[in-house]
């Protein structure tokens, strides 16, 4: 095992170094690593004995990205604004923006696994870690996984006209590895994880470790992890999912939240995780006269 250590390491180190950026690769951690020998990685193990592609003396994360099954995606052009060449669509620039202020929040503290929520439903959190994840991987050699972490009510496969299983439930609860539940759509480099069957015991299998110890094994494969999740006030479920985050950006709808209900939605995290508020359905002519801390304004009409 020391050995699958030390490959996922040097394979990190060198395609961060390619890229001209510092990572530091989730398995190289002690507790990681221990979970992961307890774990004994059987998505990794075939027959008893370990399956490691290699590549020189690292590891071929194509190679491992390629058991991720090729799937037609329709995505909905209403909402999502990245899988046309037109990059002039209305939100498309803000996007560009915040991503240039996540790369600087990056510069100062460790940022890959990125939490999207907001304090109620329909607020279009789904709509802004979809198209977050897209902007993402328009840079070039830019890796993301979006995942669909909303166990109750999940919707992001209807913006991208995805399967929605299998999926993080299936995972979750033992029935896949992480390979099966994970998608390949037409966008190059950007990867998804539907929700899956929409699950009754949403905080149970959300705390039962093994979303953590999927995030671990898949760290080193991305570059960004988008977790999409519940809204924060009716249910539980976000402040789960933080735990395992680097950082949280929370969704305002522009004249809808109530400011109470965002207070409370803020309060409910750790002020080092949280990175800002992402203001969106602001009116177009609005948009150079918005404030708001460290976030962008956006239009949807999700």
């Amino acid at each position: 095992m020391s050995r699958i250590h030390d490959a996922l390491k040097r394979a990190e180190q060198e395609r961060a170094t390619s890229m001209g950026t510092h990572v530091e690769p989730a398995f190289d951690q002690p507790e990681v690593r221990n979970e992961v020998q307890r774990e004994n990685m059987p998505s990794l193990q075939s027959s008893g004995a370990t399956v490691m592609p290699t590549m020189a003396s690292g590891l071929n994360y194509e190679s491992l990205l390629a058991r991720c099954p090729q799937t037609e995606w329709s995505p909905d052009p209403r909402t999502m604004l990245f899988f046309q060449e037109d990059d002039s669509r209305v939100g498309a620039e803000e996007f560009r923006t915040l991503r240039s202020r996540l790369y600087q929040i990056r510069e100062k503290m460790p940022l890959k696994r990125l939490m999207v929520t907001s304090a109620l439903p329909k607020e279009g959190k789904s709509f802004v870690a979809a198209n977050l994840a897209q902007v993402l991987v328009r840079q070039h050699g830019r890796r993301a996984l979006v995942i669909d972490a909303d166990l109750r009510n999940p919707g992001m496969h209807r913006h991208l006209g995805a399967a929605q299983s299998p999926g993080l439930a299936e995972y979750l609860l033992g029935e896949c590895d992480e390979f099966a539940a994970l998608q390949r759509g037409p966008m190059e480099n950007l990867f998804f994880m539907p929700a899956g069957r929409v699950a009754g015991s949403a905080p149970e299998l959300l705390s039962n470790g093994r979303l953590k110890l999927f995030l671990q094994r898949v760290e080193p494969l991305f570059d960004w992890i988008i977790l999409d999740t519940s809204p924060v006030i009716p249910v539980s479920d976000a402040t789960l999912v933080a735990s395992s985050c680097d950082g949280i950006l929370i969704v305002v709808r522009s004249n809808v939240t109530p400011s109470d209900l965002a207070r409370r939605a803020r309060e409910e995290f750790p002020d080092k995780l949280l990175l800002g508020v992402v203001l969106n359905g602001a009116p177009s002519g609005k948009l150079a006269q918005s404030k708001y801390y460290y976030g962008e304004a956006v239009n949807s009409q999700a």
